[in-house]
C-alpha cells in the first residue's frame, strides 16, 4: 500500500508543479504580447520606482554598493554572476514547489528570498550602469544614474532578450558589489586596523 500511496502523492505534486509552471509561462506570454512601447513604459516606471524605493530605504549602504560596483565592475560581476544564478535557481525551485505538499515549508521561504534579493541587486546594478553612462555625458550624480538606468530598462523592454541580458548584467553587478560591501563591513577591507606583532612594536 505504501508504494502506491507514494506514487499517487508524487503524481499529484507533479501535476501541481506543471500547473504552476504553465501559469508562469502564460503570464510571460501575456507580457510578450504587449506592444513594445507599452512594455518599455512599464519597465521604465517599474525600474524608476523600484530603484528609488531601494536606495531610499538603504541610503548609505546603497550609495556605497553603487560606488563599489562602479570602481571594480569585473570583480563584482565575477562574484555576482554565480550568486545570481544560485539565488534565481532557489527562487525558481521554490516557485515550482509552492503548490505541493511541502511548498508551505520550503517553497515560500525560497520565493521570499528571491523576491527580496533580486530586485535590490538589479536596482543597484541599474543605478551603477546609469551613473557610468551619465559620467560619459559630463555628470555623475546619483539621481541622474537612477533616471538613466530606468531609461535603459525602458529601452530594453522593446525586446525580451534585451531585458533578460540587462537584468542579468545589472543583477550580477549589484549582487556582487553587495556581497563585497557586506564583507568589507565585517572588517575584511579595513587595512588601518592591522595588528602589529609584539616583537615589532617600539
Amino acid at each position: 500500500m505504501w508504494p502506491a500511496d507514494l506514487y499517487i502523492s508524487i503524481g499529484e505534486a507533479g501535476i501541481d508543479s506543471v500547473a504552476v509552471l504553465s501559469a508562469f509561462g502564460g503570464a510571460l506570454e501575456g507580457y510578450r504580447s504587449l506592444e513594445p512601447f507599452v512594455r518599455g513604459g512599464i519597465q521604465f516606471a517599474g525600474a524608476l520606482l523600484g530603484t528609488m524605493i531601494v536606495l531610499g530605504l538603504l541610503q548609505n549602504y546603497g550609495r556605497t554598493t553603487v560606488q563599489k560596483s562602479r570602481h571594480s565592475p569585473v570583480i563584482s560581476g565575477c562574484l555576482g554572476l554565480p550568486s545570481l544564478l544560485v539565488v534565481a535557481g532557489l527562487a525558481g525551485a521554490g516557485y515550482l514547489i509552492v503548490d505541493t505538499s511541502i511548498g508551505a515549508f520550503f517553497g515560500i521561504p525560497l520565493v521570499i528570498l528571491g523576491v527580496t534579493v533580486l530586485p535590490v541587486a538589479i536596482s543597484i546594478g541599474l543605478t551603477a550602469i546609469g551613473r557610468t553612462v551619465a559620467s560619459r555625458l559630463g555628470t555623475d550624480r546619483l539621481w541622474v544614474g537612477i533616471v538613466v538606468g530606468a531609461v535603459l530598462s525602458g529601452l530594453a523592454g522593446v525586446a525580451l532578450p534585451a531585458t533578460l541580458v540587462l537584468a542579468g548584467i545589472a543583477g550580477s553587478l549589484g549582487l556582487g558589489a553587495s556581497v563585497r560591501v557586506l564583507f568589507d563591513g565585517a572588517g575584511a577591507g579595513r587595512p588601518d586596523e592591522r595588528t602589529v606583532p609584539p616583537a615589532n612594536k617600539i
